[in-house]
């Protein structure tokens, strides 16, 4: 589960609106010099982001609380919004390089056109997929904890070793 603190700034039925603020991990990577991400965190550090969560439980603005998505559903976001496309321009382009086509008597290329035609099918593909899970639950945000409640204390738990 990929975790984030925000804090409730707006209520509706049925949901709230949290605010994260992004926080830059960089300094504590040994890779932060050779790495391309530590120049786009700095940038972004500090950023605020508003996430509409749905919840059954009441919150006040200004509460804290801990939101998270599934690591299975960021995957599955990045494989329709990045794989599908890429997938669907190289097969188009294969398929237009396989045919030879001409049109007014003059030589297409078909690579190129059937690659962009690949590449917009995917587009529309990932758009309409998105439309239909939009509602779903297992793409959006859900609080997982609110810090300072019972839950979240620290308990000590004592191990005997076995005899």
């Amino acid at each position: 589960m990929i975790e984030e603190q925000g804090r409730v700034v707006a209520r509706e039925p049925g949901a709230i609106w949290v605010e994260t603020v992004r926080a830059g991990t960089c300094s504590s990577c040994q890779a932060r010099q050779g790495c391309g991400h530590s120049v786009i965190n700095r940038q972004a550090a500090g950023q605020r982001a508003r996430l509409r969560v749905v919840t059954d439980l009441s919150f006040r603005d200004g509460d804290p609380v801990v939101i998270g998505v599934p690591e299975k559903a960021v995957l599955y976001g990045a494989l329709w919004v990045y794989a599908l496309p890429l997938a669907l321009l190289f097969g188009g382009a294969l398929l237009g390089d396989a045919l030879s086509l001409t049109l007014a008597g003059r030589a297409v290329d078909g690579a190129a056109l059937f690659g962009v035609g690949g590449l917009l099918l995917g587009f529309l593909i990932t758009r309409l997929h998105g439309r239909r899970v939009a509602g779903a639950g297992r793409y959006q945000p859900r609080v997982l904890s609110r810090p300072g409640s019972a839950a979240d204390s620290e308990t000590t738990i004592r191990v005997r070793p076995a005899r």
